[in-house]
């Protein structure tokens, strides 16, 4: 597979001690082999445990890896926004920090955007490993934003997308910081903008350390206030 000239890597990460170190060494295997220039951020979002200690390891370790350091805890959305806006190179992307991605599917990726000259590479999972309930409360959120925006992809919040730079400067700014609609939000306006989002499946493994908060009820109540005002905004 011919190379990436530029790619940029972000991993939001809260509470990821005993997982992050290994979600990074993974991803650093790969990278020489899809990139010619690349370079990891990895956003400690106020983790209470160790986290900040084993990503300044790793950024100590290996001169690709950038810590990032949130001083309090700003939610999935804020690290996202430092990861997004942080990254340097044309290409962008990202995943979950727990483990649940293979950074190696990177290349598919990298093949499906050649193929489609899309801006956005967005993944959906071949088979989600979470429980049923959270499938299901997915599925209520995606039907809310197609009916509030149009906007209808197989996984919205599947944390596993390829992003060209353009879109990111395009876009500028994004609004929701706790909630979890940031990545509606960043798709919403991006296809308002005019780029291409092409969808490929991704393999998704069960979560072995740790706990998401995605489903904690004052994240799902900010991620509607953050919908409708999105939806008052652009109306």
């Amino acid at each position: 597979m011919k190379k990436l000239p530029q790619l940029s890597v972000f991993f939001p990460a809260y509470n990821e001690e005993k997982q992050i170190k290994d979600t990074v060494e993974k991803a650093i295997k790969v990278l020489p082999n899809v990139a010619s220039k690349w370079e990891v951020l990895v956003i400690n979002d106020g983790s209470k445990d160790a986290t900040g200690k084993v990503i300044d390891l790793l950024a100590k370790k290996h001169k690709n890896v950038v810590a990032i350091h949130h001083e309090k805890n700003r939610g999935y959305g804020g690290a996202f926004k430092s990861g997004l806006f942080g990254s340097k190179y044309k290409w962008i992307t990202f995943t979950d920090s727990d483990g649940q991605f293979d950074f190696s599917e990177i290349t598919n990726f990298i093949e499906k955007q050649r193929e489609t000259n899309a801006d956005l590479v967005i993944g959906y999972y071949k088979e989600r490993q979470v429980s049923k309930l959270k499938i299901l409360t997915s599925k209520m959120w995606e039907i809310c934003v197609f009916l509030f925006f149009g906007l209808k992809v197989h996984d919205i919040d599947c944390g596993f997308k390829l992003i060209s730079k353009d879109v990111v400067d395009s876009v500028k700014k994004l609004e929701s910081e706790r909630g979890a609609f940031i990545s509606s939000e960043f798709l919403i306006k991006a296809r308002k903008k005019g780029f291409k989002i092409v969808e490929i499946p991704v393999t998704h493994y069960p979560r072995l350390e740790g706990q998401g908060t995605g489903r904690d009820i004052k994240v799902i109540i900010n991620s509607f206030i953050d919908l409708f005002k999105l939806w008052l905004k652009l109306k």
